[in-house]
């Protein structure tokens, strides 16, 4: 039961940060294009 001491505040850390990423991801522009990235993989840059 001792290691819960050392677990819990790990995961929340870790909870903490992930969504700090995640809103530091929204305020750059991260999910602002959704469909560009898409389909930008389907054009064919060979072409002359």
């Amino acid at each position: 039961m001792n290691v819960l001491v050392y677990l819990i505040p790990i995961a929340l850390t870790l909870g903490l940060a992930g969504l700090l990423a995640f809103f530091w991801s929204l305020k750059n522009g991260q999910f602002d294009d959704l469909d560009g990235e898409a389909h930008r993989i389907l054009r064919d840059d060979d072409e002359a």
